[in-house]
């Protein structure tokens, strides 16, 4: 018997294969259905320079059933910029299409994780997905959406305008098979780390059973919107190189690779094609199949290209991390180390690591945030890259920090391409260049921590030696005063604030006022 051969659709696919993009089980699938409608929220609210006002609310579809998994309604609302009534068909209801397909920072990077969760909703609970959406206040767009997974197309049930009542923004609302009794604490971890890392932003979290959680905005600066960027001329492939030349109207290779690749002038475009013996003054379409894999091999071992500028990306900075640090955490000492930009593959990249010690809302023992892009990252943390630097390539006991010492070590990395090991989005790959800085960024913060440990110390052993001589000098004085048969004692306090005294009463002072 011949075998026979067919096609199926991306989202055909992604229906057989739901476990790569995190839709494991319902207790996974609540989880990443949560996560992927709010990213797109705060992607969106920050592209316009908005400040994020997110509403997430998850109740039983059906009140009578008791048990886990079961039906659940998610609805997640924003007052982000809203979506074109023309695309949003297409956006909400076809696999691997959507904005992120551009060369710049963003949480998502497939446009798959909010269709995903459409998808996966459906093929549960048989239920359209509901999208209202305004951009302008004036008129609200509601669509009533189902995919036709064998097409990849989206099916219109019903679509309607009301009155937008002043109001912007983007309403996701689906009915999906979760377990929330098992994901319930991954949901609320998720929440705490979000605000973390954007402590620019109003939360508000209603969960199954009434309770509302708040996660208040603390500050009012956000990060600069990411910029779009071209692709540099480490990070292409052939195949790349060979539709750039397809799309490309430039006369000349000199002026083509100036024009479509990140950081090369024109100048250094003639130095690169003489280096590989081609024509600057050729056409680009021109060039053989041949002499396109010569050029991108040539490419790629080229030395004189510039580094990749980090001007596209788009990162935390030192005052909003620690705001959400002073907010989540309430440390008693806390440090930030923002490394400077660098590169893997072509891909600039920019860690971001900040350390916090002691207060009542760290425990003992290491605990490691990761974030990509300010995604908080809660799942498969062994398999990561921080994971790997915190727990086997530092040397802990080299700055004397206590082994169960209450620490929380936050890592960001912010990159036009995170190395993720799966499209699921939970772990990140060990590239050695990621690797080295997050190594030089945890050294330095260590360093800093040490100090201040050793500081502290030195600080409380002086307040120690005081504390004595305030217990023991009234006694001796009383002493004093019998043996040399004095009405009064001598005067101990005013030997405590002079001479060698005073230097170390002040100290403590300090100390115990800070």
């Amino acid at each position: 018997m011949r075998e026979t051969f067919s096609e199926i659709s991306p989202s055909d696919f992604f229906y057989r294969n739901r476990d790569l993009a995190g839709f494991t089980n319902p207790s996974r699938a609540l989880y990443s259905t949560v996560r992927e409608l709010v990213e797109n929220s705060l992607d969106a609210c920050e592209l316009e320079r908005i400040l994020p006002e997110v509403y997430v609310r998850i109740t039983s579809y059906d009140s009578m059933e008791t048990v886990d998994p079961k039906k659940y309604i998610i609805r997640v609302q924003d007052n982000g910029p809203g979506v074109e009534p023309e695309k949003v068909p297409e956006a909400f209801g076809k696999v691997l299409y959507g904005s992120k397909y551009k060369l710049r920072q963003s949480r998502g990077m497939f446009g798959l994780g909010g269709t995903m969760a459409i998808l996966y909703g459906q093929i549960t609970s048989n239920k359209p997905v509901t999208i209202e959406t305004s951009v302008d206040g004036i008129k609200r767009y509601c669509y009533k959406l189902m995919i036709d997974i064998e097409k990849n197309k989206p099916i219109i049930v019903e679509k309607r305008i009301e009155d937008g009542r002043g109001l912007h923004g983007t309403v996701v609302e689906l009915v999906i098979e979760g377990d929330y009794l098992r994901s319930s604490t991954k949901i609320q971890e998720y929440f705490k780390h979000t605000a973390l890392v954007v402590p620019y932003a109003n939360i508000t979290f209603v969960d199954p059973n009434g309770r509302i959680f708040y996660y208040l905005r603390t500050t009012t600066e956000m990060p600069p919107p990411p910029k779009e960027t071209l692709p540099h001329p480490h990070g292409i492939d052939v195949e790349f190189m060979r539709r750039t030349i397809r799309q490309s109207n430039e006369e000349t290779l000199a002026k083509f690779l100036s024009k479509r690749f990140h950081r090369v002038g024109l100048k250094t475009a003639i130095k690169f094609l003489q280096y590989t013996g081609i024509d600057p003054n050729r056409s680009p379409k021109s060039l053989t199949e041949e002499e396109i894999v010569n050029m991108v091999t040539a490419m790629h071992r080229y030395e004189e290209f510039l580094p990749p500028d980090a001007g596209c990306l788009s990162p935390l900075g030192e005052n909003i991390l620690a705001a959400g640090i002073v907010k989540e955490l309430a440390p008693e000492f806390f440090t930030i180390v923002a490394r400077p930009p660098s590169a893997y593959s072509g891909y600039p990249f920019i860690i971001e690591l900040a350390l916090a010690y002691g207060g009542k809302m760290i425990e003992n023992g290491i605990k490691l945030y990761r974030f990509a892009n300010r995604i908080p990252l809660l799942y498969d943390e062994a398999s990561d890259v921080s994971w790997k630097v915190i727990n086997e390539e530092i040397d802990w006991k080299r700055y004397k920090i206590p082994q169960e010492a209450p620490i929380a070590v936050i890592v960001n990395i912010s990159s036009t391409r995170i190395p993720y090991k799966t499209v699921g989005k939970e772990y990140i790959a060990d590239r050695p260049e990621i690797e080295r800085e997050i190594k030089n960024a945890l050294r330095e913060a260590l360093r800093k921590l040490s100090a201040y440990l050793s500081r502290r110390s030195s600080e409380e052993h002086e307040k120690k030696k005081i504390n004595m001589y305030l217990k023991y000098l009234p006694l001796i004085a009383n002493f004093s005063k019998e043996l040399a048969k004095k009405s009064r004692p001598p005067n101990y306090k005013r030997l405590l604030s002079s001479g060698e005294y005073e230097g170390e009463q002040k100290r403590i002072e300090e100390f115990t006022n800070s």
